[in-house]
């Protein structure tokens, strides 16, 4: 998603009345950086490295805010991206999920 918006501006059609209106191109490295770090942490996370678990959680809960503002020029995508968040949120935060 970062990088489409990156290479190309006019992939997404932007909705003309949004409160949030911002460049589709700030929106691709705004997401492609937050996916970068997304995938560290999970690497991370995977090597069972203690401070994995709550960067992890910070950046499921920043990543469903950035998509629910990216909802009018993707809407079912970044639906889908908020709903995996919300799994990574409860998978991390249920008891026993990330031993000490």
């Amino acid at each position: 998603m970062g990088l489409a918006a990156i290479f190309n501006d006019e992939f997404f059609v932007v909705s003309r009345s949004y409160t949030f209106n911002l460049d589709t191109t700030a929106w691709g490295w705004i997401h492609l950086i937050i996916g970068i770090a997304v995938g560290v942490t999970g690497f991370a996370l995977f090597a069972g490295r203690a401070w994995a678990a709550i960067t992890a959680l910070f950046l499921a809960m920043l990543s469903a805010l950035s998509s629910f503002f990216f909802i009018p020029y993707y809407p079912w995508w970044s639906l889908l991206v908020i709903a995996l968040d919300a799994w990574v949120i409860w998978s991390l935060t249920r008891p026993g999920a990330v031993e000490t």
